[in-house]
């Protein structure tokens, strides 16, 4: 059995209980860890302060105040270029995905979130 911590960054709080209710068996079971931080900025600390130790991956807003998720994924990118991050938008367009990708974005999701297809990606 794989174990994974996935760190959330939202500034919308509610993903949080969204994510813990779509998780719910897999944290129950020990697989899956989540983490929330609600800004860029937030995320940023959480990882300098060892968060990253055994991080699995990153799932991230883009559109956030102050540091948006692009902002947030150069950071991350610089800092702990080992880390996978996800972006997520409700705004599909391609110059956005291309960006992300550009950015070293290991995957990019739509919103509303397809915890299916997440949960297929994330347990391949």
């Amino acid at each position: 059995m794989t174990y994974m911590k996935i760190l959330v960054v939202d500034d919308e709080r509610d993903v949080k209980r969204l994510f813990e209710q779509r998780f719910r068996r897999e944290i129950k079971s020990g697989q899956i860890s989540l983490h929330f931080a609600f800004s860029g900025e937030e995320a940023l600390e959480y990882l300098h302060q060892g968060g990253d130790l055994d991080l699995t991956l990153i799932l991230s807003d883009i559109n956030m105040p102050n540091m948006n998720g692009f902002e947030l994924l150069k950071r991350i990118k610089s800092d702990f270029n080992h880390l996978s991050v996800y972006m997520i938008t409700a705004y599909g367009d391609d110059a956005n995905k291309k960006l992300a990708i550009d950015l070293g974005a290991t995957d990019y999701l739509l919103k509303p979130i397809n915890f299916k297809e997440l949960k297929d990606k994330l347990f391949a």
